[in-house]
């Protein structure tokens, strides 16, 4: 009968690589991400956060402090990369393009990064001021007021205004993309080509003065 060779008496060892510090944080910032867009923060422990990284919670709280912190570095992570997407659309020299591109920038985010979308539009009572989706809009609303207030000028209509129509134009964009998080269809093109449609027109054909129609003769009228 053969004798077992060294090689057979050897048992099978599985050889893993150990993660760097960076390996790792950029490993519980993804779980984290995931997680935090599935069941929003409240839902989201540490215990499972680390279930799925296969670390011992005191290494989620070495990285990140605990659960807050971990969130705060997810949010403030999708909220550089949407307002740099946002912004970078916005350097177009024609407004018409800018506003194409503003609205196209969103909705790709939106295809791109569904989780970070998510999790920016979630309201969490640990979100820093400056770290939720509406200061994002407010930046975005300030930068499309600014080109808006050029334009109006040139036209010959109240730049002071130009605030409020950037409000109802983010706006009308941001709630569109929310509602298409979960509808995906059309296509992100057609829907920007069709808020491009409705933004634009409305802007060539703005009156300088506008006024209510309402007939001032109806008893709710006075």
């Amino acid at each position: 009968m053969p004798r077992p060779t060294d090689v057979d008496a050897t048992p099978e060892r599985v050889v893993r690589t150990r993660m760097t510090g960076t390996q790792r944080r950029e490993q519980l910032i993804e779980i984290g991400r995931a997680l935090f867009a599935e069941r929003g923060y409240e839902a989201t422990s540490i215990e499972e956060i680390a279930q799925r990284a296969h670390v011992s919670k005191p290494v989620v709280y070495e990285h990140f402090g605990g659960k807050e912190g971990l969130y705060a570095v997810v949010v403030d992570r999708e909220m550089s990369r949407l307002l740099e997407m946002v912004t970078s659309s916005l350097k177009q020299n024609r407004s018409r393009i800018r506003v194409e591109r503003v609205a196209l920038a969103l909705l790709t985010y939106v295809e791109e990064h569904t989780d970070g979308f998510r999790i920016l539009v979630r309201d969490s009572p640990v979100a820093a001021p400056d770290g939720t989706y509406s200061s994002l809009l407010n930046e975005a609303i300030g930068q499309v007021g600014h080109i808006l207030a050029g334009d109006f000028s040139r036209r010959g209509f109240n730049p002071d205004l130009a605030l409020l129509y950037a409000q109802a134009l983010v706006g009308m964009v941001s709630t569109t993309a929310t509602w298409w998080l979960d509808e995906r269809t059309p296509p992100k093109e057609v829907v920007a080509a069709h808020l491009v449609n409705l933004c634009w027109n409305g802007l060539t054909n703005l009156e300088a003065d506008p006024q209510l129609g309402t007939d001032r003769s109806h008893p709710a009228a006075r």
